[in-house]
């Protein structure tokens, strides 16, 4: 067995080990085993006495289970979008948050929160998945060479900044909504049901095929625009797709969850960490490392200070940040 297929098959056990985990952990005190045959028993063509009521039942499936669904595709969302920027910019320390997603949805949010709250609950998550990607496409427009990914990252840092900054004075004349904006800023999958999964969905499903069909070609964009263009390959045009398949992904988890670090920059280093540099594996080995760290992480979150909740995003800050200065060290080191 290749070390790609152990490292995809490990990530894929660690996924439904964190997901039935998410369903065992709770405020209620349900069966271990009513929660697991309950699960079985939504297979097709399995029938299973679960030995759970009516009302446990209602726990399980549109409490928790929304929720877990939820954190798995958001991580895996994050992860996917963070590699697909990563294999663009030819830099391992790239993701979405450097080409203005993080601030055009935070920005976009806080409107939606200060202005827009009265006209119904689904305001925010369409305000910020809507400015996440006109972030992006401002600082792929303001970019002076398109071609030249060096100065799109600068653009984007230069967007970044100048939307972190309306957001900031917003939030100076508006303060009496800090603590709804701050709490959305750093995540939570409090709110989770099915309807957020089916809404996501679809986004989720588009952005997450086209960056799998570009995997091979991330690694011959690896090699530069010139030996691409001599293998055959577009690099502008696949460039541009692969951006927008993995900002149209971080744009669909942020409207859902809200902003949370590190993991778009993080798991793809793991993923390079377990299965080798080819994007062919890093792509879907990141896709399920992110899975099952975000439900982990969101177990954590809403466990640790029960019956209080920990912002999903502190959590993930936690484990991230020692992770993500490990990451510059070494590529300090690589580069001395």
């Amino acid at each position: 067995m290749s070390r790609a297929v152990r490292a995809l098959t490990a990530a894929a056990v660690f996924v439904i080990a964190v997901a039935v985990l998410g369903a065992l952990v709770g405020a209620a005190d349900l069966s271990p085993w009513g929660v697991v045959a309950t699960l079985l028993d939504r297979i097709p063509l399995v029938h299973l006495d679960t030995g759970l009521s009516p009302l446990e039942r209602n726990i399980l499936l549109q409490i928790r289970m929304p929720r877990v669904v939820l954190a798995l595709l958001v991580g895996g969302l994050l992860a996917a979008a963070g590699a697909g920027y990563q294999g663009v910019f030819r830099n391992p320390l790239v993701d979405a948050g450097m080409l203005g997603s993080s601030a055009g949805a935070g920005l976009a949010a806080t409107i939606g929160i200060v202005f827009l709250s009265g006209l119904g609950g689904s305001v925010v998550p369409v305000a910020a998945f809507l400015g996440s990607l006109a972030g992006v496409g401002v600082s792929w427009f303001a970019s002076a060479g398109r071609r030249n990914t060096a100065t799109l990252l600068l653009s984007g840092v230069a967007v970044g900044m100048f939307l972190t900054a309306a957001q900031t004075f917003l939030l100076q004349r508006e303060s009496q909504d800090l603590q709804q904006v701050y709490s959305w800023m750093l995540g939570s999958m409090a709110t989770a049901s099915w309807t957020q999964v089916n809404e996501a969905l679809p986004y989720a499903a588009v952005s997450i095929l086209v960056l799998m069909v570009h995997r091979r070609h991330l690694d011959v964009l690896g090699l530069g625009d010139e030996e691409a263009h001599s293998l055959g390959l577009n690099a502008g045009r696949t460039r541009l797709i692969v951006i927008a398949a993995a900002s149209l992904a971080a744009a669909t988890a942020v409207a859902v969850s809200g902003l949370i670090g590190f993991v778009g920059i993080v798991v793809p280093h793991v993923a390079r960490r377990l299965g080798g540099p080819s994007y062919a594996v890093v792509l879907p080995l990141s896709l399920l490392v992110g899975a099952g760290f975000m439900e982990l992480a969101d177990t954590v979150a809403r466990t640790a200070l029960s019956p209080s909740e920990l912002p999903i995003g502190v959590v993930t800050a936690i484990v991230g940040a020692p992770v993500f200065v490990g990451i510059l060290r070494r590529s300090q080191v690589a580069t001395e």
